[in-house]
């Protein structure tokens, strides 16, 4: 099937056209036509395989028509980073060149006067994150009762950062005569309830299975030691041994990033760092160097991890096992993408098998180990209260409270047990109450005086006797 087939505008189609596409991707084929016709979408699909087109397309083909108000957009599109925010316009920019549309970006990191200054303009398109888009509307400059399509993108990335309040709250002030367009890679139970909530009768479409890594990716696993300098060690081996055009290294930690990254810029490799504490103009620049090719390899915290379309990324390297066995299937999603192949290498570390056991058990495949593999006698059994290399405890166990400073630990145990009562003093039952410890003054020579405070001019009342 063909892009002509969909019901897309001659406008949109031309655009197509000269962006070089000429067959549509399955979560493409299935979802605009649905969507050009106004129905509710809720899109599953893997990374790499065309969602963004699948909600720009039709957009662009439905407000072709009417025009935008000040500070009452005709369109929102939320995303859950501002890296995939900005790549949203930037598609708009590519696919929209024909069609005369405001598109206005909400982001942090930038400045409300530019931002007030399109909305009050009109905008046809509203691309924002939540965040940022609340700060306008609590500043009374936007007003989302004219949204005549609402997109939520990348709704898994909205529920591990925590944006759900947000977006309840979002969608509650646009109208209830909204088309919704809902897609995200995995599916969880969270998100079902939400879409349950804000969807009306929706076309569900699976272009592929919940939580599926492509099949054009080779993965593979590298057993390592816990040690971080042979850890980046091996690192850097496995990057030495492989045909790396370009590569994104994840990290779990923001502080391990710049930590990677220092030590491939010591030992000759060119690369540079990428996670959230960094300024975004910052954060743009180093993300436009990379897929320009001006930087080799990208090391980054999973801010990187989801919904970025940078289509030659040909490696991708786990440094660290993710927490969450569904960012891996976001993270290897960055290569291996529109059809071309991808190599992905994890490095694991003995206390990883925990982890590794939920990745394969989500994607429901055997990964293959580059050199030995480790047998049970390699994996450690980590002992209760022990953490990970996030500093979240492997067993769920609580850290006792300790006794005192200084004090063994075994003493925490003995708080519950009641003291015995001194001799010479009543029980804790039938206690006195204690009297105010009185606070004495430097200057004071021993002598417990009321005095001292008011020196000579003590007023006549205080010195009656009680």
């Amino acid at each position: 099937m063909s892009f002509e087939n969909l019901g897309l505008s001659p406008k949109v189609l031309a655009a197509v056209k000269a962006a070089g596409y000429e067959t549509p991707t399955p979560i493409q084929e299935q979802a605009i036509p649905f969507a050009v016709k106004g129905r509710d979408v809720l899109g599953i699909a893997q990374t790499g395989t065309g969602k963004t087109a699948s909600f720009v397309l039709p957009m662009l083909t439905r407000l072709e028509r009417g025009r935008a108000r000040a500070r009452m957009p005709r369109s929102l599109i939320l995303e859950p980073t501002r890296e995939l925010a900005a790549q949203v316009a930037q598609s708009f920019e590519a696919y929209g060149a024909q069609h005369n549309l405001t598109v206005a970006l909400l982001i942090g990191g930038v400045s409300f006067v530019d931002q007030n200054r399109k909305l009050d303009r009109g905008a046809d398109v509203l691309i924002a994150t939540p965040g940022r888009l609340l700060d306008h509307f609590e500043r009374g400059r936007l007003l989302l009762t004219g949204v005549e399509v609402l997109v939520v993108d990348e709704a898994d990335r909205m529920l591990d950062m925590g944006f759900i309040p947000d977006i309840e709250r979002i969608v509650k002030l646009t109208p209830f005569t909204r088309q919704t367009l809902f897609f995200s890679a995995t599916m969880p139970p969270e998100i079902q309830r939400l879409t349950e909530a804000f969807l009306s009768n929706p076309e569900r479409i699976e272009a592929t299975p919940p939580s599926t890594t492509g099949e054009n990716i080779s993965q593979f696993m590298l057993f390592t030691p816990c040690d971080p300098k042979q850890k980046r060690a091996a690192l850097r081996k496995a990057i030495s041994g492989q045909d790396v055009t370009n590569g994104i290294i994840f990290c779990n930690r923001k502080r391990d990033v710049r930590v990677v990254q220092k030590s491939l810029r010591k030992h000759g490799f060119d690369s540079a760092e990428l996670h959230g504490d960094l300024d975004q103009h910052v954060r743009l620049e180093t993300l436009g160097g990379f897929r320009d090719g001006k930087v080799k390899l990208l090391v980054a915290s999973d801010v990187a991890a989801r919904g970025l379309d940078i289509p030659a990324v040909s490696h991708i390297f786990n440094y660290d096992v993710p927490f969450n066995a569904e960012d891996y299937v976001h993270r290897i999603g960055r290569t291996g993408r529109a059809g071309r192949e991808g190599m992905a290498i994890t490095l694991v570390t003995p206390q990883c098998r925990q982890l590794i056991g939920a990745v394969e058990q989500l994607t429901k495949q055997k990964f293959e180990w580059l050199g030995d593999a480790p047998d049970d006698a390699d994996w450690e059994a980590r002992p209760r209260g022990a953490r990970d290399a996030g500093g979240r405890r492997a067993d769920g166990a609580k850290r006792a409270r300790p006794a005192g400073r200084g004090q063994p630990a075994q003493r925490a145990k003995q708080k519950s047990a009641p003291k015995p009562a001194r001799a010479g003093k009543p029980a804790p039952g039938n206690a006195a109450p204690k009297k105010a410890n009185a606070r004495r003054s430097p200057c004071d020579s021993g002598k417990k005086s009321a005095n001292n405070a008011l020196g000579d001019n003590v007023p006549a009342f205080l010195r009656r006797p009680v």
